[in-house]
């Protein structure tokens, strides 16, 4: 019995010694694990894009697109008409055609179309050479233009309105960045009872857009007993004075979104003759950090707009980043801003006469915008507001310098140091070599443009941000002297149209299930 019993024993540990040494050979040889990544998006070039410029009569249009695309490629500009209108024969304004890559209306093989659903129209011109600037003064009382671009014409094009009035309520500088069509914007700024204040909306679309109009004012969300929703059909526009919907308020921000389609929406506001006017800037959307950039180095008042449009009070801590440094500055680090409300914060002796940009932070979403006023017995006033980064690169259609006017960019690198590649896209005349521009951390940085040599018209800017470089955030000032004060007008710079993210598709039952 003991020699079974131990017999027993040496062969159950010789059997496990041979599974150890079988699971040891398939542990040596066994195959790498497979490493699941989640899908992420992917970056693909913009290869179509429409923006709207909203009220374009007496101003001067601008479209480019950056150079370096090789496709064919055209940008189509034309009035927006309702389908059911009929096309007049002649273009609005004075077309150009020839050297500067645009053709002639009727020329295209396609007049009296923007080549978009649901809008008809008639043609301005057509741009289709990257890298070359075009420019043409519309007539007054002319539609909204839209700008269709494709292919080699569409991967970071740029547009915009710039009015120039001399007398009146319209006296000074107003400039607008051409809108692409969306289904939300914020804007911020001064409210009815302190401007004419006009939100334009257009659908060039091809179905119907509902469209709702949202108001915070100083005392909380304004709703108006005449209803603040509409309906656009498509190719239609609408000019709606806010004064109708909510005549009360001195400061205000606004939210247009739809509910179905999309649509292109601007604010002008108009303070009153010798007191500006100019376009509000699309805002970030409500986010708990914001940074409004691009605020020029000009004398003059400085006005901060802040709205909390939750249901949360909210303290908003306020740095500015000049210079010489970031730092919040003495008596205005903060501003207390109540649910659903817009707060003021006069900034005019903390950055008024230095390029600056505000980094505002707080513990619910906010938007934030700022209002630059101009010296002289006649003001006028700029807007800016906060925006994204520029990782991408920015592009923009309209900068001067000539005479008396003068353009110029403010860069801010707020969390990092940041170096951006800068190229002038002149109108006219051979394209100059790009220069880079180094922003220390927590500094900004005001740049003055030279007009290109040999180029005696306007002329675009490309800024793009180089590897390795911080976050950027700019603004493009242009002003202009005369002898009752200075124009002003300032475009926050925005994300170039270049690229877009395509989310990524997995295979899921939902795509045939009801």
């Amino acid at each position: 019995m003991k020699g079974l019993i131990e017999n027993r024993f040496g062969l159950l540990a010789l059997v496990l010694v041979a599974l150890a040494a079988l699971y040891g050979v398939a542990y040596a040889s066994r195959p790498a694990p497979v490493v699941h990544k989640p899908p992420q998006a992917v970056r693909a070039p913009v290869g179509s894009v429409t923006t709207v410029c909203p009220a374009p009569g007496g101003s001067r249009v601008s479209v480019v697109t950056p150079p370096g695309a090789q496709a064919p490629g055209a940008a189509t500009v034309a009035e927006i008409q309702p389908p059911t209108a009929t096309p007049e024969a002649q273009p609005t304004g004075k077309p150009e055609g020839g050297a500067d890559g645009t053709t002639k209306p009727g020329t295209t093989g396609q007049p009296g179309t923007t080549g978009q659903p649901g809008t008809t129209g008639k043609p301005v011109a057509t741009v289709q050479r990257p890298g070359v600037l075009w420019q043409q003064e519309i007539a007054p009382g002319s539609e909204p233009l839209a700008i269709a671009a494709t292919g080699s014409m569409a991967a970071g094009l740029e547009t915009a309105q710039t009015a120039r009035e001399k007398s009146g309520s319209q006296r000074g500088l107003a400039a607008v960045r051409c809108v692409e069509p969306g289904a939300n914007a914020w804007f911020v700024g001064p409210g009815p009872a302190a401007a004419d204040v006009t939100l334009y909306v257009t659908n060039v679309d091809a179905a119907p857009a509902d469209v709702e109009i949202m108001i915070y004012s100083g005392e909380g969300p304004v709703l108006s007993d005449r209803g603040s929703g509409l309906v656009l059909q498509p190719g239609q526009h609408r000019a709606v004075k806010l004064r109708d919907l909510a005549p009360s308020p001195l400061v205000m921000a606004v939210e247009v979104s739809t509910t179905s389609g999309r649509v292109a929406a601007a604010v002008k506001a108009v303070l009153g003759e010798g007191k500006g006017v100019d376009w509000l800037p699309i805002a970030a959307e409500p986010a708990t950090r914001v940074v409004v950039p691009g605020i020029p180095g000009t004398a003059g008042l400085r006005e901060l707009y802040v709205t909390a449009p939750g249901e949360q009070d909210t303290v908003v801590q306020v740095k500015a980043v000049l210079k010489d440094g970031s730092y919040a500055l003495k008596n205005k680090e903060s501003v207390d801003v109540p649910a659903g409300s817009t707060a003021t914060l006069d900034m005019s002796t903390g950055i008024g006469g230095q390029p600056a940009a505000l980094v505002l932070s707080a513990d619910v979403p906010i938007v934030a915008g700022l209002k630059i006023t101009g010296t002289g017995t006649s003001q006028d006033v700029a807007f800016t507001a906060g925006v994204p980064p520029i990782d991408l690169g920015s592009v923009v259609a309209d900068a001067r310098a000539a005479r008396k006017q003068s353009s110029g960019l403010v860069l801010s690198a707020p969390f990092a140091a940041a170096t951006v590649k800068i190229q002038l896209l002149p109108k006219e005349g051979p394209m100059p070599a790009p220069f880079d521009v180094q922003i220390p951390a927590a500094r900004t940085k005001e740049i003055t443009l030279k007009a290109p040599p040999g180029s005696k018209a306007g002329f675009s800017v490309a800024v793009q941000p180089q590897p390795g470089s911080g976050p950027v955030y700019g603004g493009r000032v242009l002003t202009e002297a005369t002898p009752q004060g200075l124009f002003i007008t300032t475009q926050p710079l925005a994300l170039a149209r270049t690229w877009a993210l395509v989310p990524p598709t997995v295979d899921s039952p939902s795509a045939v299930l009801p």
